[in-house]
């Protein structure tokens, strides 16, 4: 079985109704152009910013959602709606929302791990000064197959994604906005590490990068086949990925190279560590 995916890496700008206006105007494009699912970036509706993300924070209920609810029903399309600053009582999350052809909300998924790093001579970051944590391993269920969704720093953590492929996912989707320090030595790299060690498709969604903006995003967003190999990847500049994804390759690849069935669990398994 195949199917069509579009990675809409947008230009995100400190206009909440304008990225919303892009995000549904490229989901319109993805759709017209055959796309059974499109994916947005990380933070779409609000610029990267632990300034920004009280201000445009919503409960789950709130306007982004109603939108791109409407928009995967409108154009019958998967939606893996990229992720927003959610509000939920005194907490804020960053959150990703999936909905399916009917626009039903199938899957959320708050960032498990948050991005807190000062590089000497680079980035300083620290999420968790305003985010919280989430704790769920995040899959869901759709005609083609079970995805997983994660949430750019949770990508350097192969514990969750492996996890994500034992729980059967064919397929991992990571809206993230690496930077111009940690993009160029680790975003393709560690994409292609997930997509080899698990055998799956790997597809990562970055925002474009805008060099006006306080945060620079590496942009470069792309998707990587159980071999090791992309299947479809841009540069920094505002564009929609199309790829194929196809489910007999990953069966083909975990046949002729098992390596998920050659884990030696009675050694390492987790809980035992």
């Amino acid at each position: 079985m195949k199917f069509k995916v579009a990675l809409c890496q947008m230009d995100v700008v400190a206009d909440k109704e304008a990225n919303l206006a892009k995000a549904e105007a490229m989901i319109r494009e993805a759709a017209a152009s055959g796309a059974d699912i499109a994916a947005l970036p990380e933070m779409f509706n609000c610029p990267y910013s632990n300034d920004h993300f009280p201000e445009y924070a919503e409960a789950e209920s709130g306007e982004t959602t109603r939108r791109l609810s409407a928009a995967a029903k409108e154009h019958g399309i998967y939606l893996v709606g990229g992720t927003i600053p959610e509000r939920s009582g005194a907490a804020i999350y960053n959150t990703c929302f999936t909905f399916d052809r009917n626009g039903h909300q199938i899957g959320k998924h708050r960032k498990i791990h948050l991005f807190d790093i000062d590089i000497k001579g680079g980035v300083r970051f620290k999420e968790s000064d305003i985010l919280g944590r989430g704790h769920q391993i995040t899959v869901v269920d759709t005609e083609f197959c079970r995805i997983g969704i994660a949430i750019c720093y949770d990508m350097r953590f192969p514990e969750l994604i492996r996890l994500m492929a034992l729980k059967g996912a064919q397929l991992i989707m990571v809206p993230g906005a690496f930077n111009m320090t940690t993009g160029p030595a680790h975003w393709e790299l560690t994409m292609r590490a997930r997509a080899l060690d698990n055998q799956v498709y790997f597809a990562a969604i970055s925002p474009a990068r805008n060099m006006d903006a306080a945060y620079h995003a590496y942009g470069n967003s792309g998707i990587v086949n159980p071999w090791g190999e992309f299947s479809g990847k841009t540069d920094e500049k505002e564009s929609i990925v199309y790829a194929t994804v196809d489910l007999d390759h990953v069966k083909a690849i975990r046949e002729q190279l098992p390596l998920l069935q050659h884990r030696r669990e009675d050694i390492y398994k987790i809980e035992e560590l």
